[in-house]
């Protein structure tokens, strides 16, 4: 059915161009908001009234009578109506609609994707620091950051999954004097604990049983490995640097396992000091003083990202001689801009939102021939989670929140991305962890994998019975197919390839889950309607096709948002 809308489409370009040059640009269909009203709505007729000094209507039907005069609309289109105040309501005959089987069944696990655009984007998500284990604000973050991932991959893009985190600063010196202080003994009620000796007004010590884990493994001079390091403890519970490489180490191989749960795999791990040891971070601020877009005041060297579109400008050096944080990421996105990346996308919470604009007026007042805009950002909300209609907040392991570990431990991995997934990244989200184990029609992600595993039974019945192999189907006549829940399911295959551009263009993972949810709607109700295995060896094999078909959809579209499509449930 796509190389079907394409020829129609054609068509109507061409009509279009006859009645006005320069207008086969606007040759669109659209879906009709009520599905009775047809399979392709058209609007040029009222676009180019206007222009032409002509009644919409009217034309209307001057652009209907030329249609129905093509080749392309005569083979493939059963009617066209004029509605309103000239909308073109367009009905395939059911050999349109049948068409996108032998598309789906032909192409394979490569039906929907686009050809390569020889374009390489970088997505930055998780992006957690090594302080503790991800939670399932991080959990969030994953899922969104590797469907966004698939997504673009599947438009033709090359795409590299990118982690950032802070090896240095504020966290880590907490985390190393809360690993040191467990280490000599003390645990969060003692005197000394709540309290950092050099500074006794922070309060800031992690409480997690995770960290005297870390401590004991410290004692116990053990070496822990992660993807982008490996570090063996000396145990002195005095060698404050050695205490903080091997907890980093440590967390970063817990987070690691985190991730391994999720089925993650990230291409690099980019450290905010290495932006520092490269000596970029001095270029970015030499290269920002250079250009005359920053100034000294009270002790502080100040970016005029007012200039840029910012509420107010933004101390770039405080007094201290430090940098601000943004600064750092001015000088990364410059590297990302470097390294070949014509397109970034940054996956960050919503507490994040204050950062964009000084990011990105920093990027444009180091004139380093970066657009506007970049990069991009989706934000998200945390997540609350419920258990037993009760609020779920602490984590033994972790202390004071959820883990993305015991969220997964608790429901399943499929579960949790399908999920997270399933809103729009900037609504609040409440996982509740007993409607994901459910096993009913209320649950999500069970009831579009039961719809894969329906079909699969479905087909080993036939195969079982004496049927040929699934791939044969892809040459049968489908002339049967012509019941309405058929023709309806086949529409819905038919969309999904455009849903999955439409869900690149706004980076809306979400938009594949209700897809999804559709899909599987429509197959359950025609699997109601009709039976497939029956005796006419014709029609039987045409239904098989279609659920085949099916079948290879939704695995397709689960595969997108890293969820399983299983054979049996």
């Amino acid at each position: 059915m796509l190389s079907v809308k394409q020829e129609l489409l054609a068509a109507l370009a061409g009509e279009l161009e006859k009645l006005s040059p320069g207008a086969a640009g606007r040759a669109a269909f659209e879906s009709p908001k009520v599905a009775a009203h047809g399979d392709f709505a058209c609007t040029a007729a009222m676009q180019l009234a206007k222009p032409l000094k002509l009644n919409p209507r009217a034309l209307g039907e001057q652009l209907k009578t030329a249609l129905e005069a093509t080749p392309a609309f005569t083979r493939w289109v059963d009617a066209i109506e004029i509605a309103g105040p000239g909308f073109l309501n367009i009905r395939l005959k059911p050999a349109a609609k049948q068409e996108v089987v032998r598309e789906v069944l032909a192409a394979g696990d490569a039906f929907g994707q686009q050809p390569s655009n020889g374009q390489r984007m970088l997505v930055e998500f998780v992006s957690a620091n090594p302080t503790g284990p991800l939670h399932v604000g991080h959990g969030r973050q994953a899922a969104l950051g590797d469907a966004i991932c698939n997504i673009f991959a599947s438009q033709g893009w090359s795409v590299h999954r990118e982690f950032y985190y802070n090896d240095a600063g504020v966290q880590i010196d907490t985390l190393t004097k809360s690993t040191q202080l467990r280490a000599k003994g003390f645990k969060p009620g003692d005197d000394c604990w709540p309290t950092d000796p050099e500074n006794p007004a922070s309060k800031a010590f992690y409480n997690g049983d995770y960290i005297q884990d870390i401590a004991n493994d410290f004692l116990a001079k053990k070496t822990v490995k992660a993807d982008d390091r490996e570090f063996t403890a000396n145990g002195d519970v005095d060698d404050y640097d050695n205490i903080r490489q091997f907890a980093v180490a440590y967390l970063r191989n817990e987070q690691d396992k985190d991730l391994q749960a999720f089925n993650l795999h990230f291409d690099e791990y980019y450290l905010e000091s290495s932006l520092y040891t490269s000596g970029r971070v001095d270029a970015t601020v030499k290269r920002l003083i250079d250009k005359g877009h920053t100034y000294e005041q009270d002790g502080a060297l100040w970016l005029k990202t007012t200039d840029y579109g910012d509420d107010k400008d933004r101390v770039m050096r405080k007094k201290d001689g430090t940098y601000t944080y943004f600064v750092p990421d001015v000088a990364y996105h410059i590297a990302k801009w470097e390294r070949g990346f014509t397109k970034v996308v940054n996956i960050q919470g919503t507490d994040h939102h204050g950062t964009i604009a000084r990011v990105r007026a920093g990027l444009q007042a180091a004139d380093a021939g970066i657009p506007q805009g970049y990069p991009d950002y989706v934000l998200h909300t945390m997540v609350r989670v419920v258990k037993g209609g009760e609020e779920v907040k602490i984590s033994k392991r972790a202390g004071s929140y959820v883990t993305l570990r015991d969220l997964i431990e608790w429901t399943s991995k499929d579960a949790v991305r399908f999920f997270l997934l399933s809103r729009k990244p900037d609504t609040e989200y409440t996982f509740d962890i007993d409607l994901a184990v459910a096993q009913n029609n209320d649950n999500p992600v069970y009831y579009v994998q039961y719809a894969h595993a329906r079909i699969q039974s479905v087909l080993r019945a036939w195969q079982e019975a004496g049927g040929g192999d699934v791939a044969s189907l892809k040459d049968v006549d489908l002339s049967a197919l012509e019941g309405p829940q058929a023709q309806a399911l086949m529409l819905q295959l038919a969309k999904y390839p455009e849903m999955l551009t439409a869900a690149a263009e706004g980076e809306a993972p979400h938009d594949v889950t209700f897809y999804l949810r559709d899909l599987a709607a429509s197959y359950h109700s025609y699997y109601d309607a009709e039976r497939i295995l029956v005796e006419d060896e014709a029609v039987k094999q045409a239904r098989l096709a279609l659920v085949a078909a099916t079948a290879q959809v939704l695995h397709n579209g689960l595969k997108v948002l890293g969820v399983s499509a299983p054979a049996r449930m």
